[in-house]
């Protein structure tokens, strides 16, 4: 497998929006197309053009961008039946994409022909190989997606590898063999791509669905154990069902595990970003156990394993985080020992000396304070500041001298409003001021920063990310103890802070706080302000 090259497809622009709850716009795939030639992939495909009006509105605009390496591929099918393809109006469509490599694709398990087609056997192989010979004469690349192959080679092996013969034939430049429906299992997938192996010269792809969470397992068994040339997939492996073959964990596994470029290494640091962009523009939660790219992927939590990756991080992680963008990461909670707050201490600057008297200070408040309900493994920000505190690298920015909340709703069929009011004292400075919000806390949230901003500028930049709220003893019903978790950015970093209390309104306080502190203690040791 030594110097041997895999070409990467990716389809998230088209079977990646056919997940649930999915959807880009013409903008959206026009910036995840952007990103993807910057990662490196081989090919993009952009569509489907004789589907809907939006992907034919892409392939018209894309054309407008100027690429690095990546090829924008249209997808569409075989021409239909009775219809010939010049006249076939999904293969014009494919043409009016004018792209230079266009993929369709074609039944390969003979239950789809007779049923679900309502075509003979005959007529199916007549459908791939007039459509391939047809797109051949009109543009450079045509790669053949031999659908639901793995099935219909296991339903009836002679039919379905006349299906890509006649592709073969026909000239196809790839063709790819597809398990579509996802249930195929690694040992099976390997022994059915050697017997095509044996029956084909042309070169192969494999596209890999997730119904059985064995799509990247699959894909890499086809490349090791077929000689498969091209891998197709998604970013964060989106798609129908249970999604598609995830790109974000093929990539690293064949070129850092097995030695098989995919991507220059400096593309490959992009991965992590990548990943990270996509879900953005999905709207999705970026999936933080994901491996590679998640940020729990090289994050380490138990006091074991940090004192040995201090050592030598080969003892917990199998790669080096880096490779793909990420970092590796030193949580903090109750289960941590010395180790990990020497790790933390040192992230923040602060020297900490095992075993001595301000060390063991901290990790015995560390331990207290999740024992109570704190939760410091999403709140480093309010970690951090806990440490400044303990060595004397802390301040006041502000008193509070008080605050109201008022939560008014006039009838059933009017919104609840929320106005805050507040006091603090700045040096000698007293400010008393109001504000509204969507709710009581963005209403104190937006009075506190007003009553800041005047004198602290620089809060203007930061925004309010993400709010969680946890109740931790249900038994206590409305009275229970309450955490909430904050997620703040100002535009270049992201920290988290923590709050609790029985008073959702008081906990959500003590993590705005937190916020706020940590923002200004940053900007003054820096030596910004």
């Amino acid at each position: 497998m030594d110097e041997m090259e895999v070409k990467v497809y990716d389809t998230t622009l088209r079977d990646g929006t056919q997940g649930e709850d999915i959807s880009f716009s013409v903008e959206d795939k026009l910036r995840i197309t952007q990103k993807l030639d910057e990662l490196g992939v081989h090919y993009i495909e952009g569509g489907w053009p004789g589907s809907n009006p939006r992907d034919v509105q892409y392939f018209r605009e894309v054309e407008k961008i100027p690429l690095a390496s990546a090829k924008i591929v249209a997808f569409g099918s075989t021409c239909r039946k009775g219809v010939p393809p010049d006249k076939d109006a999904n293969t014009r469509a494919l043409l009016e994409a004018k792209t230079e490599v266009i993929t369709i694709f074609g039944k390969s398990w003979d239950m789809h022909p007779l049923t679900a087609m309502d075509i003979s056997l005959v007529e199916n192989l007549e459908l791939i190989a007039k459509t391939v010979i047809f797109l051949k004469k009109h543009v450079p690349e045509v790669i053949y997606d031999a659908e639901h192959f793995f099935d219909g080679f296991k339903g009836n092996k002679a039919y379905a590898l006349s299906t890509i013969k006649a592709a073969e034939e026909a000239g196809a430049d790839c063709i790819v063999l597809c398990d579509t429906n996802g249930g195929t299992l690694p040992f099976e997938l390997a022994e059915i791509i050697r017997e095509v192996r044996g029956s084909i010269t042309t070169p192969l792809g494999i596209h890999c669905h997730n119904d059985s969470d064995l799509a990247v397992a699959n894909t890499i068994m086809a490349v090791k154990e077929g000689g498969v040339v091209q891998v197709q997939g998604t970013i964060n492996g989106l798609g129908e069902r249970c999604g598609n073959a995830n790109l974000c964990s093929i990539i690293p596994s064949l070129q850092l595990k097995m030695g098989i470029q995919c991507l220059t290494d400096d593309r490959l640091r992009k991965l992590k970003d990548t990943s990270r962009f996509v879900s953005e523009l999905a709207n999705l939660t970026h999936n933080k156990h994901q491996p590679y790219v998640g940020d729990s992927a090289f994050a380490h939590k138990a006091g074991v394993h940090v004192s040995a990756i201090r050592k030598s991080p080969l003892t917990y992680e199998h790669i080096r985080p880096e490779l793909v963008g990420n970092t590796q990461r030193i949580l903090i909670s109750d289960l941590s020992g010395e180790g990990n707050v020497l790790a933390k201490a040192e992230e923040f600057n602060i020297k900490l000396k095992k075993g001595d008297s301000t060390t063991k200070r901290i990790l015995a408040s560390l331990k207290e304070l999740e024992n109570q309900g704190y939760q410091f493994e999403g709140a480093e920000g309010s970690f951090e500041l806990l440490i400044k505190k303990a060595v004397g690298r802390h301040k006041k920015f502000f008193d509070l001298l008080g605050f109201r909340v008022i939560v008014e709703k006039r009838g059933d069929g009017s919104p609840a409003f929320s106005e805050a009011t507040i006091m603090v004292k700045v040096g000698d400075q007293v400010e008393h001021t109001a504000a509204e919000g969507n709710g009581p806390v963005n209403a104190l949230d937006n009075a506190l920063r007003k009553a800041l901003e005047k004198f602290y500028p620089e809060l203007t930049d930061v925004k309010l990310l993400d709010y969680k709220v946890r109740v931790l003893s249900a038994q206590e019903g409305t009275g229970a103890i309450t955490r909430v978790l904050i997620e703040s950015w100002d535009g270049q970093a992201r920290w988290g802070t923590v709050g609790l209390s029985e008073n959702i309104i008081e906990a959500s306080w003590q993590a705005l706080v937190d916020s706020i502190d940590y923002k200004l203690l940053k900007e003054e040791e820096e030596g910004i302000r």
